[in-house]
């Protein structure tokens, strides 16, 4: 728990100036049946009258005041303490996230990554906000009850004796029991998040598919598997409120009857009667209440563990050792040496293997191969998004591990094989490759990308709200918005994972033109499926199973390497058909 000092740290003051001024509502609650107990027992006296009734009542009113005023109070400094601590912690941990490595995120899947930053988050916030309300509020009323029934009657208070040790063996059992089922059901809704966010995101596909019955027996699985495991956890839950009653009930009778007989033995007054009868509720209450901590913080211990996890989990790819962390891309020229590389979620064979080779500066180099050859993997250890096994790459003469991240992907303009734009506008979206971008430099990169003349056709132009992951383009449109993006970043180094699939072969060829002629500084990367797209690269490489088996000009490899001439003609051969 050591952990999460540093986000209280901060609201010190708020997390003791709650419970402090809850400390009202306890003196209130231990004074109150004090009063109402002399009023009975000495107003209705001779030697107390009417003056004494009105006397008290007054105290009771100001006692009252001050309760609702500590109580209000309280409430609210424990609620702002709650909410920002667990404000701070949610924004650490998302923090966290965003320093992962694609390993890292591997180890936790999407769902359960968003359940942790919400849901298990949202049970720290109220444990956390319960624990400061009920921190002094409980303790002080259940020891502050038990002083003053037994400094009323040591005999009616003794019935506590029995109860306390009943119900302290109770709660210790049904936390037991609960804790584990809240694991299960935690882990419920991480998967329920995980499925509902897989069918919602593809929901074209599944329509295309005609796969929506399927998608309803999944999530009615995992719907159920949910409701499964609320239902196991919530019946250990339920068995808190009947044996506090039971309890409840069972010392107001027993208090009830033994007090009556001493009230008309004349041992005991009717007024201290009822106050240790309400003192005896209190305290059965106050239990209740630490109860429902206890039986809450079985739940929210899960998810301290599972919040836990994300920030002590280390990011495997950092810039610690960078021996050049103040060194900027400047030229563009990339080698690989001997680069051997395998993902860490698999004891498979090696996607790369023994790959060497060069792209000179502001020179286009191509990669062609069948899917599954390494192509993508390959340009992903450019900008350190995994780090090899064995060899080097070098960006500049300089190992990309000897970058800081931050210099390094700045120096790199990439447009991955799936394209992702994000809710807002066109224009935000070409943002994220120069924030401080104005329009007419948002309009040249789209037009350089042959983007500005589809989105000058929509009514609000660059304003134009796209839909979640660009929903409302086309796969062409969105491909060249991605590219437009990317080449308002201005890169050295600019990588193109089969980013044209979508686009027409007379739009690709003006986007070719444009990085030929507009892009000369720019080391252009371009992983393609046709070798229309690559065939005026200054050097293509081909790919095979990970490795190299292929190098040269189109005409260099038509001569010399037969995995490249099969795709070149095969696909030479559907054109014509």
């Amino acid at each position: 728990m050591s952990k999460y000092l540093k986000f209280i740290k901060p609201y010190t003051l708020y997390f003791i100036i709650g419970p402090i001024l809850m400390l009202t509502e306890v003196a209130g609650e231990i004074v109150l049946p004090r009063l109402v107990a002399d009023m009975i027992d000495i107003g209705t006296t001779a030697s107390g009258g009417q003056w004494f009734i009105t006397r008290q009542a007054v105290i009771m009113i100001g006692c009252i005041c001050i309760m609702i005023a500590g109580g209000i109070s309280g409430h609210y400094f424990s609620i702002k303490a709650a909410v920002n601590f667990s404000s701070d912690l949610r924004k650490a941990v998302f923090d966290k996230v965003q320093d992962f490595s694609f390993k890292n995120i591997d180890s936790f899947s999407t769902g359960s990554l968003i359940t942790r930053l919400t849901n298990d988050i949202t049970q720290i916030m109220n444990i956390t906000r319960m624990g400061l309300i009920m921190a002094v509020r409980s303790p002080g009323m259940l020891i502050g009850g038990i002083i003053m029934a037994f400094s009323i009657n040591k005999s009616l208070a003794s019935v506590l004796l029995v109860l306390l040790p009943v119900l302290a063996i109770s709660i210790f059992l049904i936390m037991r029991a609960a804790m584990p089922r809240f694991g299960r059901m935690q882990a419920g809704i991480d998967n329920l998040n995980s499925k509902t966010q897989e069918s919602i995101t593809n929901v074209r596909v599944i329509k295309s598919f005609v796969r929506r019955d399927r998608e309803k027996e999944k999530f009615a699985d995992a719907n159920g598997e949910l409701c499964d495991a609320t239902l196991s956890a919530m019946k250990v839950m339920v068995c808190i409120m009947p044996i506090m009653t039971l309890c409840m009930n069972a010392a107001t009778i027993i208090t009830q009857w033994r007090g009556g007989n001493l009230v008309i033995s004349g041992a005991l007054d009717v007024g201290s009667l009822n106050a240790v009868v309400q003192y005896i509720t209190q305290i059965l209450s106050s239990l209740m209440m630490v109860s429902m901590v206890i039986i809450n913080s079985s739940r929210a211990i899960t998810s301290f563990k599972r919040v836990g996890e994300v920030l002590d989990t280390v990011p495997d790819l950092t810039d610690a050792d960078a021996k050049c962390k103040d060194k900027k891309v400047e030229n563009g020229k990339v080698e690989f040496k001997n680069v051997s590389f395998r993902y860490h979620t698999s004891n498979a064979e090696n996607v790369l293997s023994d790959v060497s080779f060069v792209a000179e500066a502001g020179k286009t180099l191509g990669i062609v191969g069948v899917t599954g050859s390494g192509k993508s993997s390959l340009v992903g250890l450019i900008p350190r998004l995994y780090d090899v096994n064995a060899g080097e790459v070098l960006v500049d003469g300089i190992n990309v591990k000897d970058y800081s991240l931050e210099h390094l992907r700045d120096g790199v303009g990439m447009v991955l094989q799936k394209n992702v734009l994000f809710s807002g506008s066109i224009a935000e979206n070409m943002r994220w490759g120069d924030a401080d971008a104005d329009m007419d430099t948002i309009r040249r990169a789209a037009s350089l990308a042959q983007a500005d003349g589809f989105v000058t056709s929509f009514t609000d132009g660059y304003e134009t709200e796209l839909g979640q992951g660009g929903s409302n383009v086309s796969g062409g449109q969105k491909q060249r918005l991605c590219i437009a993006r990317a080449l308002l970043k201005q890169p050295k180094i600019l990588i193109l994972d089969d980013s044209t699939s979508a686009v027409d072969t007379a739009t690709e060829a003006q986007i070719r033109k444009v990085l030929s002629e507009d892009l000369k500084a720019t080391t252009k990367i371009i992983i393609a499926q046709r070798i229309s797209s690559v065939i005026d690269a200054d050097k293509i490489i081909v790919l095979s199973d990970g490795k190299i088996v292929g190098e040269g000009t189109h005409k260099e490899l038509i001569e010399s390497c037969d995995e490249y001439k099969d795709i070149y003609y095969s696909q030479s051969e559907k054109q014509a058909s």
